[in-house]
C-alpha cells in the first residue's frame, strides 16, 4: 500500500490555486482542499491543502480527525453532503470543485441532513 501525505499551501501556491490542480505526465494530480469549519468546530491554522487525487476522501476525514483530536465528525462538501469515504478526491473535485479548489465543511455535529 502506498502512503500519502496532506500538503499545506506554499504562500505562492495560496495565491495561484488554479495551477495546483494542473496535471503533469510525471506526477499525480493534486487537489486544493479547502477546510472551513462549521457550528462550533474550531478553525484550523492551515485552511487549504494539497492531497493526490487519487487518494480516497477517507484520507481528508482522517486528517481532520488527528487536527481536531476528535472521532466524531461531519463533513460535508459545499456545505452540501457528506460524500461516501471511499469516493476519490479528483471525482469529487471535477463535480463538486470551483475557484481552483474543493470546499470541505466540517462540524462536531450534524450541520445540514
Amino acid at each position: 500500500t502506498s502512503s500519502s501525505v496532506i500538503f499545506p499551501l506554499t504562500k505562492y501556491e495560496a495565491s495561484s490555486i488554479s495551477m495546483a490542480t494542473t496535471e503533469s505526465p510525471s506526477s499525480v494530480r493534486k487537489v486544493v482542499v479547502h477546510l472551513r469549519a462549521t457550528g462550533g468546530a474550531p478553525i484550523l491554522k492551515q485552511a487549504k491543502f494539497k492531497i493526490p487525487g487519487t487518494d480516497k476522501f477517507a484520507k481528508v476525514i482522517d486528517f481532520l480527525r488527528r487536527q481536531l483530536h476528535s472521532d466524531s465528525l461531519f463533513v460535508y462538501v459545499n456545505s452540501a453532503f457528506s460524500p461516501n469515504p471511499d469516493e476519490s478526491v479528483n471525482d469529487l473535485y471535477n463535480n463538486f470543485g470551483f475557484d481552483g479548489k474543493l470546499v470541505v465543511n466540517y462540524a462536531f455535529s450534524m450541520a445540514w441532513g
